[in-house]
């Protein structure tokens, strides 16, 4: 029980957050109550400013000068480093680049590389898609490499002497469940595989420390929790004792040792760096360093303790109020095995989450029936989550979802 009986209650809570003061460095449009940051993050107030200052000064003043003056060339790594900080990694072992597929396929192309005369790769059913897809363009009868699929009480068993790599997301995208990633990491170290992890759903949401774990590699995203703007781009980690013993597949001239030489033949850079490929992109990586900054200012166990209580306010009072019209808790109920999110089946679960919004509170549909919800603690209080039950209940004991409008797909769900 939280102990919230009422709007009161709640508004006495964020009255003393310690983490309130985010709120207003977030752009937030009024009358919305936004649920739906582990999709995409809002726009921090810094942004833009930033933005102009990379395009009108740094780019429109300096021109190429600005790889040396402002540091572009090495942006990937400095940015890389900060967000070390936030998922339990050393300096030197993160990098900035590219998207999550494109760095999940460097990654798993390298561990299969790293086990010659192995393969396997170990995955879970639930895998996030994009994961499962990668997976699969590796392996396949031409490849003689084999992608496992496995629930998740088959992922362990699955994991034997032919398995190169297993790869995990650790916030399942639907659900928000939650592996156990020192676990999960040791029972693959057992049988001598590569450990792999996805941290878009956990990135900026939840304690990850992919050190503390004796990870491998990870991937994730820039856009959702550390608030980098739509198509931001992503990071990878690589553990500091595999970086120098590893082949990546795109050998592009960023990752190479010495880029400026223009060299005919490749040769790789030191470290993390052999993982860039073709040139970064600047402004954007600009626009997602604001948002890792005020995720690094905030205190990360602060943040995982009222992400937690934000969601159980929201899972007590759906199942205290919503009960009798057809929703059904899909996340963990344990708190300590569930990300920064919670998910509600409903079987007109599309139209009840397009009312929803129309209200203004924004949340996501996952198919084929979920009705998602996140909750990020820098710009969301306990009142915000009170009142977007309200509108919930509101929206299904009305029966408003029923019309036609609410029915019809987007490509965006």
């Amino acid at each position: 029980m939280t102990g919230i009986a009422t709007r009161a209650d709640a508004e006495r809570l964020d009255a003393g957050d310690p983490l309130g003061r985010f709120k207003d460095a977030f752009d937030l449009p009024d009358g919305v109550i936004y649920l739906d940051g582990n999709s995409l993050g809002p726009l921090p107030k810094a942004t833009p400013a930033r933005l102009e200052e990379v395009a009108r000064r740094e780019w429109g003043g300096d021109l190429i000068k600005s790889w040396d003056k402002h540091g572009w060339m090495d942006y990937a790594n400095r940015l890389g480093d900060k967000i070390a900080g936030l998922i339990g990694a050393g300096d030197g072992e993160v990098v900035v680049a590219d998207s999550t597929s494109v760095n999940l396929y460097k990654v798993l192309s390298a561990a299969l590389r790293m086990r010659p005369g192995r393969t396997k790769i170990v995955s879970e059913i639930g895998n996030f898609p994009t994961d499962l897809y990668i997976a699969q363009g590796l392996t396949g009868a031409d490849s003689g490499r084999e992608l496992l699929m496995a629930e998740k009480a088959g992922i362990v068993p699955a994991i034997d002497g032919d398995t190169a790599v297993v790869s995990l997301t650790q916030v399942d995208y639907r659900t928000g469940e939650m592996h156990d990633m020192a676990a999960m990491t040791e029972a693959a170290h057992a049988a001598g595989a590569i450990m792999v992890w996805d941290l878009s759903h956990s990135a900026g949401a939840v304690p990850v420390g992919l050190n503390a774990a004796n990870a491998d590699m990870a991937v994730g995203c820039g856009y959702k929790y550390l608030n980098g703007g739509p198509g931001a781009p992503a990071f990878l980690f690589v553990a500091e004792r595999h970086q120098n013993s590893f082949e990546q597949p795109l050998s592009g001239w960023i990752g190479h040792a010495r880029p400026f030489d223009f060299l005919p033949d490749y040769e790789p850079a030191d470290g993390v760096s052999r993982y860039l490929c073709g040139t970064p992109g600047i402004i954007a990586m600009a626009a997602l360093e604001v948002g890792v900054d005020l995720m690094a200012e905030a205190d990360m166990s602060a943040i995982r303790r009222k992400s937690i209580r934000l969601s159980e306010l929201f899972i007590e009072r759906v199942e205290a109020t919503c009960g009798e019209y057809g929703l059904e808790l899909i996340s963990p109920r344990s708190p300590e095995i569930r990300g920064s999110q919670a998910g509600f089946t409903h079987s007109n679960g599309y139209p009840v989450m397009q009312a929803l919004i129309e209200r203004g509170v924004i949340g996501d549909f996952r198919a084929p029936d979920i009705l998602r919800f996140g909750f990020t603690p820098l710009y969301l209080g306990f009142a915000d989550v009170w009142d977007a039950v309200e509108i919930l209940r509101d929206v299904l004991a009305s029966g408003v979802w029923t019309g036609e409008k609410y029915s019809r797909r987007g490509m965006v769900t």
